[in-house]
């Protein structure tokens, strides 16, 4: 897609080739473009430029063409769950199956009931519902016509911490079993990291970043945007257990580390988030610490991009980049410079899955 939109006080202006696949993140601060750049995929907003979705062309505006909102076979999840508060759950989710065959929206309905959990629920009037299952409810009613896109605008911002805990993972599940592309807009850290396989960092209505989220992670342009959370976000394998102390072990690029077990079973693969401030470096292994996690490295680069006494320190360990926050301070003390050798020291209570 490429998209120019201009208003008083706010423009885009963007060129992108997104997956047809899992989810795509947009990431960015308030103000950054997120749910405009939602509007023109959805055909809300009239933007110039051109969307072509597989062998689709849903806007092109060099040929004065621009398929309207209701024929581009989408669904959208707005941030507040706009739901008929006189109709029932199950009268809710067929009112959007309205422009879709029987036969095709029947198993669209049947699938999108059972992935979000809400059998229970058809039968309930929606003033009786909670935060987090109003907004299951608006998911299924978008995923129950079988859409070629979903678009979900930063759908857990309205919901306080609780009730984000108990949507996420029904969110997980989706990405887990269905295969249509999914744009979410957020900007928490936490959906990103649990959710995105592919992210676009937005700044000002202008890309900052884009790739695959371990790579965006690793990136100067997203630690610059986020700050004390930067950090990587990678892959690794369940391949021990410690049942006696509730330890599991994960083989994560060539080395292992240990994390609190949450019951995971040995061959899972797992995601894990490792924040740059959670991360220390020494020049020597140590003996005496509680640290359970102590991985040899070398460090690749030293950037003091964000703050005038700090540093980000990038060290390749194994097959992996790991980021560390450290003090000018200390990288004198310990005259690190790229090349060093040094272990990076993580406690398992500090990985996040």
């Amino acid at each position: 897609m490429q998209l120019k939109l201009k208003r008083a006080s706010f423009s885009i202006d963007l060129e992108l080739d997104l997956p047809l696949n899992g989810i795509t993140a947009v990431f960015g601060p308030s103000g950054s473009g997120k749910t405009s750049l939602l509007r023109c995929l959805a055909g809300l907003e009239e933007a110039q430029g051109y969307i072509r979705i597989g062998d689709q062309t849903w806007l092109d505006s060099g040929r004065h063409l621009s398929t309207p909102t209701w024929k581009r076979e989408i669904g959208y999840v707005f941030q507040e769950a706009s739901l008929f508060e006189h109709l029932s759950v199950r009268d809710n989710i067929y009112f959007g199956l309205k422009r879709v065959k029987q036969s095709h929206g029947g198993a669209g309905l049947s699938e999108a009931v059972s992935l979000l959990g809400i059998e229970h629920l058809l039968g309930r009037s929606i003033q009786s519902l909670s935060g987090g299952e109003r907004q299951r409810v608006a998911i299924a009613r978008a995923l129950a016509t079988q859409p070629k896109l979903l678009l979900l605008d930063e759908p857990l911002a309205s919901l306080d911490v609780a009730r984000r805990r108990e949507v996420l993972p029904w969110l997980e599940r989706l990405h887990d079993a269905l295969k249509m592309p999914m744009v979410y807009v957020t900007h928490a850290m936490e959906e990103l990291a649990r959710l995105a396989d592919y992210v676009v960092l937005l700044e000002h209505g202008r890309v900052g970043a884009c790739g695959p989220l371990t790579e965006v992670t690793r990136s100067r342009e997203l630690a610059l945007a986020i700050g004390d959370e930067a950090g990587i976000i990678s892959s690794a394998i369940v391949v021990d257990r410690d049942k006696v102390h509730h330890l599991a072990q994960l083989l994560f690029g060539g080395a292992k580390l240990w994390v609190r077990d949450q019951g995971l079973a040995i061959g899972q693969t797992v995601r894990i988030r490792m924040l740059a401030r959670d991360v220390s470096l020494t020049k020597t292994v140590q003996e005496d610490t509680t640290i359970q996690n102590q991985l040899s490295g070398i460090i690749e680069s030293i950037d003091t991009f964000l703050h005038p006494g700090q540093a980000v320190v990038r060290v390749r360990c194994s097959q992996e980049i790991l980021m560390a926050h450290v003090t000018l301070r200390s990288l004198q003390r310990l005259e690190l410079r790229p090349g060093s050798p040094v272990w990076c020291q993580v406690k398992s209570v500090a990985l996040m899955l």
